[in-house]
């Protein structure tokens, strides 16, 4: 699906950098330096919204804190004039784009500003290279599904179902739910259905915080009705995958006359 290159390709000179922006933390994958992470002061529900609900920035001045303080508090700081690659939900409109923007600009100052959906790039950083794929990725907020063929979205849906809406006697019950209710419509929706046949017959490829629960992955896929497979560091896997589509870019121009 994706050629990736080495996290160590670039350490010196221009940089790339991933960025997920989630409902409960913040990760970034920065070239020499890895993975960064941090948790917001207080995230729902026991102390209300953080800076990011539904896969929309919602506090542009709590956010440029946060991500200040994050490029600022290193041994090494973050370089400016780097390539910069931002998951999005998919969906989004370009007002989830434009804050983005309007945070990141103000904090990395990078040569070049690019977006990816969360989807494509988790299955990036996840090293899945089958393809067709299908994916779901389980946020604090958000569940995505998408079926993706050589690198490209097939079909995708979202819904604003995630882990801080647990509750009651099951707190599972309505992600896994939005699971098999997405993967159904994502199935309904495409319009190639050699590959989405394909794609399910492959199993589910489940990605972000909700894959770190063994348990939910297992009642997923008996009601999804398709085997379920994690990879190493799931909720990981898009800021990681992010910042190797930032390092592909940069290769790029490097290899530009």
């Amino acid at each position: 699906m994706f050629t990736q290159p080495s996290v160590d390709t670039v350490s010196h000179g221009p940089s790339a950098v991933g960025l997920d922006l989630g409902g409960a933390s913040i990760r970034v994958w920065a070239s020499g330096h890895g993975m960064l992470q941090l948790g917001y002061p207080a995230t729902p529900p026991a102390a209300g919204p953080g800076p990011v609900v539904r896969g929309r920035i919602t506090d542009p001045a709590a956010m440029w804190a946060l991500l200040s303080g994050l490029r600022a508090g290193r041994r090494r700081p973050l370089p400016g004039g780097a390539i910069v690659v931002a998951c999005r939900p998919v969906g989004s409109d370009t007002s989830v784009e434009s804050a983005v923007r309007g945070v990141v600009t103000t904090v990395f100052e990078p040569e070049r500003l690019l977006f990816i959906d969360t989807v494509r790039a988790a299955a990036i950083g996840a090293g899945a290279t089958s393809s067709p794929l299908l994916i779901a990725d389980i946020g604090a907020h958000l569940t995505e599904v998408a079926v993706l063929a050589d690198g490209l979205t097939v079909a995708a849906r979202r819904r604003d179902v995630g882990l801080h809406d647990a509750g009651g006697p099951d707190p599972d019950a309505a992600v896994v739910a939005a699971v098999a209710d997405l993967v159904r419509q994502v199935c309904r929706q495409a319009g190639d259905r050699q590959a989405v046949a394909a794609a399910v017959r492959g199993g589910l490829l489940l990605v972000g915080g909700g894959a770190s629960r063994p348990r939910l992955a297992a009642r997923i896929a008996g009601t999804a009705g398709t085997p379920v497979r994690r990879p190493a560091a799931p909720h990981l896997a898009a800021a990681r995958g992010a910042g190797l589509a930032a390092l592909a870019a940069l290769r790029r121009g490097a290899m530009r006359p």
